[in-house]
């Protein structure tokens, strides 16, 4: 069995039973590439079919002794295998998914979700990902979720959970950089990791994520490789500033991100405005900062009663507006928009939304993103 570094090593079972007839990665694979390529592969999906459901009869009940786990099944690379036209789409189940684990203390109740490449998410669809979640959460039976996930939109669907339920049971989000088919699939290492850390969550009760050996919070993540298994990072090591759970459901609600260049008009941020968005987040450049232009269109928004948020492209670091000129960060927060301290555009996107769906004051809105940690 292939052990992870870093602190998701101490297995539940040390060794696989001699007598064991669960397929291993390697046949699982084998059997979806044939299955999905129009081939015939009766003895490989024979074995499939049937390890599957004695993997099934041992991991779903909840009916013994060890702790039960809800795993929740919603798309993504982790579920995908290369069709015969060489495009990878979400192909595999939950119940496929399991059949790659290895033999664990631990019992599992699979649940299909959705079925979606993340990228194609809408708000409504992370809004049933976390009504699915909450379902589990009030089984008094569920120890703890995991839940699985494109990582496109990983970092999305991870924080609108938190800020939702702020669960006291363990949640954790994982997915997969490459395909269950791809010589270097990765789905069955992760998916075992988030199995031991809701079993053993070192950082308590709420959302994480477990993905490439490492495990992080839910708040201030964001993707930070398209092609390595150690995809994910944190902007700043630092607290999130909203505790209190926003339950009002997104799904009803549009905000949109507009991107920015140097030279960028309010061309792209009218067109929001057109459309009914309720809330922008400008992903601008560096600390947060534009054109005279894209100030005086956020001047026009504020004047709508549509609230943007300037958040920034570049990956990491605390964000401050402290820059004239016309166009800076500092001009934005005058016209009227709300500075992102920490929070990059995907994931203020998703505290925006979440907040205007609660009815949050323009200045709690502003509170939560412009603050230090614990001031909401």
């Amino acid at each position: 069995m292939h052990r992870p570094d870093g602190p998701l090593t101490q297995d539940h079972a040390s060794c696989r039973d001699q007598g064991d007839l669960t397929p291993t990665p390697a046949v699982v694979i084998e059997a979806v590439r044939q299955i999905a390529a129009g081939g015939h592969a009766p003895a490989l999906a024979a074995g499939l079919q049937g390890g599957i459901a004695r993997h099934a009869a041992r991991h779903v009940t909840g009916t013994g002794q060890k702790p039960l786990l809800a795993v929740l099944a919603t798309g993504g690379t982790i579920a995908s295998s290369r069709g015969a036209d060489g495009a990878a789409r979400p192909r595999l189940g939950a119940g496929d998914l399991l059949a790659l684990l290895p033999p664990m203390a631990v019992e599992l109740r699979p649940r299909e979700v959705l079925a979606k490449d993340s990228a194609s998410l809408t708000l409504s669809d992370m809004q049933r990902i976390s009504d699915a979640v909450a379902a589990e959460l009030a089984d008094p039976r569920i120890a703890g979720i995991v839940a699985l996930h494109g990582t496109d939109a990983m970092e999305e669907t991870a924080l609108l959970v938190q800020l939702q339920h702020a669960p006291r049971k363990p949640v954790v989000f994982t997915g997969a950089q490459f395909a269950s088919d791809h010589p270097r699939s990765d789905g069955g290492r992760n998916l075992a990791d988030a199995v031991r850390a809701a079993l053993r969550p070192a950082a308590g009760p709420g959302v994480t994520l477990a993905f490439g050996g490492r495990m992080f919070p839910a708040w201030g993540l964001y993707k930070f490789t398209s092609d390595a298994p150690d995809a994910f990072r944190r902007v700043a090591e630092e607290g999130a500033t909203v505790t209190r759970p926003l339950p009002a459901p997104v799904g009803g609600f549009r905000v949109d991100i507009v991107a920015t260049h140097p030279g960028s008009d309010g061309l792209h941020l009218e067109a929001s405005l057109a459309a009914g968005a309720r809330g922008i987040v400008i992903s601008a450049l560096g600390s947060g900062n534009a054109t005279a232009e894209l100030v005086a269109a956020i001047a026009r928004a504020k004047a709508q009663g549509v609230v943007v948020v300037v958040s920034s492209r570049v990956p990491e670091g605390l964000l401050s507006p402290i820059y004239g000129g016309g166009g800076g960060g500092h001009d934005m927060r005058r016209a009227g928009a709300i500075h992102a301290r920490l929070l990059r555009p995907g994931q203020a996107r998703i505290l925006l939304a979440a907040m205007l769906a609660n009815r949050c004051t323009e200045a709690e809105i502003a509170r939560a993103f412009e603050s230090a940690p614990q001031t909401v």
